[in-house]
Parts: structure tokens; sequence; C-alpha cells
């Protein structure tokens, strides 16, 4: 297949497929089919219905629910009217989902049936919110999106939106306990797809109008939402999963003839290890992507083995708005050493490991990973020095990863200069958890780290030193966190001890408790 045309927006996108490929379908999510001309049709409505709400360009909407269709219509809508989309984690405590809906101002908040009566409980804590629409019903007080949406007009918006414009607003975890959203624009979202080499594009990476393309993985992820636009981009058919199901994966592969699919590690050993995993019929089953946290090489050979399929290894992040590095299915084959490597830059991406003085260092040698593309973020929402702190003024941005490149341009990841901890594909910033840890009354203080988990990849930990005559457990204090955060959030597993270890200067070392979890490892990732 061609790739796909050079097109500045996410509308442009929806308009030129509605007028290539009018009555396929664009999305289907539990057997409502949307095709490409009912796309661009239903988007131009919610565009003149956010206006009508009184939504100004650069203003904000929040969506609170599983994978839909609508997700997907809003965004594009969203789009259409320069309105930024910002979804919100459906798996965070309700003080958690509070701070992202204010923090982005937003007067309009969408939401998901299974998450009515969050809305209710939080209701009075969102100053921000005028309207609340709920996907499917189930409210008697708030209006149903598919009346709301039918009621506006199908004319084309008139705002004018360019590439630079942002339309999505995706949170992150917070180094100092409080996420940050990462502002994305059209252009970031649609530069991996048409950087494609367009005379030598990748056979792995060559799609046709007539793949299907499973999006399974949460839409409030990068991971989840791009795939949604590379499915939309290549005229492909989104079939959208409400969420991640192990045994109705195996279903769409051999029902709906789903022939790409995007899963963290974590899901790909769960589905691999379902009894009937072994005969199920996978011949429609074109490619995997995977990625979100590194995969233990027997996984990964027992998946090649069952799905019988190409593999693809991704490495990015939310501010690189998702994939910028590629291991291709070749080097799968050949295994090796490049079995271990993250991959190499896709086009139109730049890679750099940078020692501390910030110049880039010989193959080899370990440093901070940086990466420049047009798919980097344009920053973080109302947050300028976390952006100057991550993102330079020649426009390379800091992973926050330590690895190194080969002499073939191979990037190795070997550890976090980060304390951040990669659990199931989701990232857990220490300083959140003990912020919490430390609220309950018998913690004098904590140190929470990452240690191996065979199927997670990384657990949270929490070393804890209690106050003079504390009494509290391990179980206790994990129930106490799990009232304030996420559950994958949570620790699995509390240690106590007399005293944290630190420098001199007083600071934790942290790798010093980590290291006796990660011993006999040639990285200190998972």
């Amino acid at each position: 297949m061609a790739s796909p045309e050079i097109l500045p927006t996410l509308a442009d996108v929806v308009r030129a497929q509605a007028r290539d490929r009018a009555g396929m379908v664009a999305y289907e999510f539990e057997g409502r089919q949307t095709t490409f001309a009912e796309l661009d049709d239903n988007t131009n409505r919610v565009a003149n219905g956010l206006v009508t709400l009184g939504l100004g360009k650069g203003g904000r909407i929040a969506y609170i629910g599983k994978n839909s269709d609508v997700y997907f219509e809003l965004l594009m809508g969203a789009g259409k009217a320069g309105v930024v989309m910002t979804p919100v984690n459906w798996r965070l405590a309700p003080p958690e989902s509070a701070f992202i809906i204010n923090d982005c101002m937003a007067p309009v908040l969408f939401v998901g049936p299974e998450f009515v009566d969050l809305a209710r409980k939080i209701q009075g804590d969102l100053p921000h919110v005028r309207t609340i629409l709920t996907t499917e019903g189930g409210a008697a007080e708030w209006p149903d999106y598919v009346a709301w949406r039918d009621a506006q007009s199908s004319a084309a918006p008139a705002t004018p939106v360019g590439r630079d414009d942002v339309v999505i607003q995706l949170y992150t975890s917070g180094t100092t306990g409080k996420p940050k959203g990462a502002m994305l624009s059209h252009g970031n979202l649609l530069h991996m797809v048409q950087a494609e080499d367009r005379d030598n594009p990748a056979s792995w990476n060559d799609w046709s109008d007539g793949d299907v393309a499973l999006l399974a993985m949460p839409c409030f992820h990068i991971g989840g939402t791009q795939w949604g636009v590379n499915s939309l981009c290549f005229g492909a058919k989104g079939l959208v999963a409400r969420e991640f199901d192990p045994g109705k994966v195996l279903d769409y592969f051999e029902q709906a003839g789903v022939s790409r699919i995007f899963m963290a590690p974590a899901a790909l050993q769960i589905v691999v290890r379902l009894p009937r995993a072994a005969q199920a019929d996978y011949s429609r089953l074109k490619t995997i992507f995977y990625g979100a946290s590194p995969i233990p090489a027997a996984l990964l050979r027992e998946c090649i083995d069952t799905f019988g399929c190409e593999f693809v290894q991704v490495y990015g992040m939310t501010e690189t708005t998702g994939s910028v590095v590629a291991l291709p299915p070749a080097d799968h084959l050949e295994g090796g050493a490049r079995m271990r490597a993250a991959g190499k830059a896709m086009p139109g991406v730049e890679l750099m490991v940078r020692g501390g003085d910030g110049k880039p260092l010989p193959a080899g040698e370990i440093g901070e990973v940086a990466i420049r593309s047009g798919a980097n973020m344009v920053g973080y929402w109302n947050l300028p020095e976390a952006t100057a702190r991550t993102v330079d003024s020649d426009g390379w941005l800091a992973t926050g990863d330590a690895g190194y490149l080969d002499e073939d341009g191979y990037l190795f990841i070997q550890d976090r200069i980060k304390d951040m901890i990669i659990s199931g594909g989701e990232n857990v910033y220490p300083a959140e958890v003990e912020s919490v840890v430390c609220d309950h009354p018998d913690v004098a203080e904590t140190a929470v780290i990452g240690v191996p988990d065979d199927k997670w990849g990384e657990s949270v930990k929490a070393v804890v030193v209690l106050r003079p005559g504390g009494e509290a457990t391990a179980d206790d204090i994990i129930a106490f966190t799990r009232t304030r955060i996420a559950g994958y959030k949570t620790p699995k597993s509390i240690d106590f001890i007399d005293a944290l270890p630190r420098n001199p200067s007083g600071k934790i070392l942290r790798r010093e408790l980590r290291a006796p979890y990660w011993e006999g490892r040639d990285r200190q990732v998972n």
C-alpha cells in the first residue's frame, strides 16, 4: 500500500479518508460499525457541538471511560474545533481523577457507563466543569452523548486548525508526586506515520486498507491512542475493544481477522499462556508490536513459537508521542545480542546517548538517551520549567533512560536515570507513592523502589521506617494506600527497616535498597 498522504491535521486525515474510502469501516466497537464517511459527519457534529457549549480554540474537554469508538469521535471532533482532548486514566483513585480534570480546566466532561458513579462522587470537586455528558446513558441528570451529537450541525466547522495546534493532553506520572499534562499536537500524532521512507518503506509497517488493527490497550495511554490514529491514517479498520480481555483477544484473532495488534509484554504473557492459545487460528495475524517495558527473552521465544507472525519491539514515551525506536522482525529471527536491544531510530528520528556534560558519547558508552524528532511533545501544560528541563533549546528530549548505542546504531536500554518503575506497562513514580505511604500515622519515612516481577516486569515495594511505637503491618499500610492512589501504584510488598540508607548530604540511596533484588541481572530494568 502507498504511504499515507501527508496532511497537516487529524481533521484533514478524516476528511481525506471520507473522500477516498467513504463506505469502508473506520472503527468497529461491539458490533457497531462507523464508516469513514460517517466518522467525518459525526466528528463535524462533535466539533460544532463543542463550539455551541462555549469551547474555543485551545479549550479542553475531559474523557473518563474505557475504550470506545466514541473516544475516537471525540478526539477527531475536538481536533476539528481546535479543542484539546484530555483522557483520564480510569484506573486512578477518585482524588487523582479530580486532579487531572481540574488541572486541565475542562468545562466539559464525557463519562463512560462504568464511571457514572465516580463522576457523581467527584462532581462537587470539579469547579471548572459546566457540562457532563454520558457516552452510553445511565444518568438521568446528564445528557446522552449520541442524542447531543446528532442534534448538532453536520457542516464542516469553520475553526482554522494547524499542524502545530495541540490536540491531546496526556498525563504522565510526576517525579514530584503530581502528574504532568504532556501536550501533543496534530503534527506530533502524524509525524511517525508520515516520516516513513516513502521510497523504501519497512515491510513490517506496510499496511493495507484490508488490515484489521485491534485497539485493546487503554486510550488514556499514548500506545492506545496512537494505535487508533495509525489505523485511521492507513485506512485500515480499527477494532476497538472496551478493555484488554485475554480470552477475547483470541476471539478477535479467530473471528474478526485481526492482522495487527500492539500489546505490552505483560498482556502478551497472559494471552500466550491461556490454555487454548496453542490451538487458536492466527492465520490472519501479520504483526505483533510490543513495548512499554522490556520483554524477557524466554517469553518472546514462546510468543514467536505460538503466534507464528512477525514481531516488532517499539520504544518511546508519552513525550515522544509513542514509538520512535523499533527492533524489526529480522532481528528477532537472528537472535543474539540484538534481541536485547530496543531497536534503531525510526525514520524522522534522531538518537543520541550523552554524558553529564550533554555531549554525545561514543558507541558502547552508557549515558542518558536523548531523542529529537517531529514527534517530540509541545511541552507540559502550564509547567514551563519542567518543559525546559525535559526538552533543550536544540530540541533534544531527555528520556531519563540510561543506555548505549552500538556501532550499527542499535539502542540498548540498561537502567533508568529517573526512579520511575514500570509495572505492567504503567509508569509509577516513587515520590507519588511515598507521599501517600508517609500519610499513614505509623510511618516515619519510606523509600519506594521497583523490584523484578515475572508477570508484570516490575512491582512496587515500599521500604518503611515506623514511628516509635508504630505497630502497622504491611497489610495495614497497603490497604491504606489503596484508598488514595490507583491499585497499580500501591506497594505489593513492604520491608521494614530501622533506618533508610543515605549519603552524606542526606539523599536516600535507592540503588543500595534495590541492589539485592537485581543481583545477577545484566540490566537494572525488567
